[in-house]
């Protein structure tokens, strides 16, 4: 007898427990009981004929086979929220869905500001933001523009430039009062440091000074650049910061502002075959002049996009 093929809410059900590690918080993230949670994974389990999942002291452990499922069902869920985004709507209207990924400095204190006036000026279009240092896959569609520091490379995304973000090491006046500042980057051993834990990548990939810094310089670590920001704000450390924010700020004070500073490139990605849907195109068109605005060290990004608007530099594909 043929075998069918799963149904798509039983994948979807499956990568909730891989990610959560039980079916109780797996069913409270997708809206159903718990009985129901463990019936998908039974069915999934029947149908692919092999166990999924192996119960411990610390819940559900995927098998080997959960695991190697994992990549495919997670491109099953982006074709899927694609699919839905691309249905919200037809391709020429100023409704539907977009969906926006920026890693989390840039999608926790930049964003927010300049998604307001589009918001504003563009009611009936919803706007999904997902945060996070992990790239979004826009090939896959897991998201339909994406905020990038670093330039993209894939063939069929267009790229614009949007300029380049200097970033410094700042501290909290709390902190300079309390333990004074470094006069000198001999100095910096003797001070408490914020940054990174596990994740390197954006650091190392600054080049420069930055690049050249160990976990070990760290006397607080958190792969969080929220947390990092929380931190410095606190108190806590000095750390690295975009002076654009820091400016905003009058508390924070600039660290060896002439011997530890460097710039990251800021761009503005989409697919290529999204040119033609207008509810992407003017949150693209809406972003880059708002980030225009931004990197050129306006202290309101929002506020200048209804008195100026930067000229449009020609998209690279």
């Amino acid at each position: 007898m043929e075998r069918l093929e799963p149904a798509w809410d039983l994948y979807r059900t499956f990568l909730a427990v891989v990610r959560r590690g039980s079916y109780s918080a797996a069913a409270r993230e997708l809206g159903l009981t718990q009985p129901t949670a463990g019936r998908h994974i039974d069915a999934l389990e029947k149908t692919l004929g092999t166990s999924l999942f192996t119960r411990s002291h610390r819940g559900l452990i995927p098998t080997g086979v959960a695991l190697a499922i994992v990549p495919h069902a997670e491109a099953m869920a982006a074709a899927a929220a694609a699919l839905h985004r691309t249905s919200s709507a037809e391709a020429d209207d100023e409704r539907g869905t977009v969906r926006v990924t920026a890693g989390q400095l840039v999608g926790h204190e930049v964003l927010p500001a300049i998604l307001s006036t589009f918001c504003s000026r563009y009611p009936k279009i919803e706007v999904e933001l997902t945060v996070s240092d992990h790239n979004e896959d826009l090939l896959r569609r897991e998201a339909d523009v994406a905020v990038r520091m670093a330039r993209p490379k894939q063939e069929l995304l267009v790229a614009r430039r949007i300029g380049m973000v200097e970033v410094g090491l700042f501290a909290h006046r709390q902190y300079a009062a309390a333990f004074g500042l470094p006069n000198r980057p001999e100095d910096l051993p003797g001070h408490r440091m914020i940054g990174f834990d596990r994740e390197a990548h954006g650091v190392r990939s600054a080049g420069g000074v930055a690049g050249q810094l160990r976990r070990e310089q760290f006397g607080f670590r958190c792969d969080s650049a929220a947390v990092q920001i929380a931190a410095l704000r606190a108190g806590v450390g000095i750390g690295g910061y975009h002076v654009q924010l820091a400016r905003r700020d009058p508390n924070l004070l600039r660290v060896l502002e002439k011997t530890f500073k460097f710039k990251r490139e800021m761009w503005l990605a989409m697919h290529r075959d999204s040119r033609v849907t207008r509810r992407i195109r003017l949150l693209f068109e809406h972003l880059a002049s708002g980030l225009t605005a931004y990197v050129k060290g306006s202290h309101s990004a929002s506020s200048s996009l209804t008195t100026a608007r930067a000229p449009k530099p020609r998209d690279r594909v």
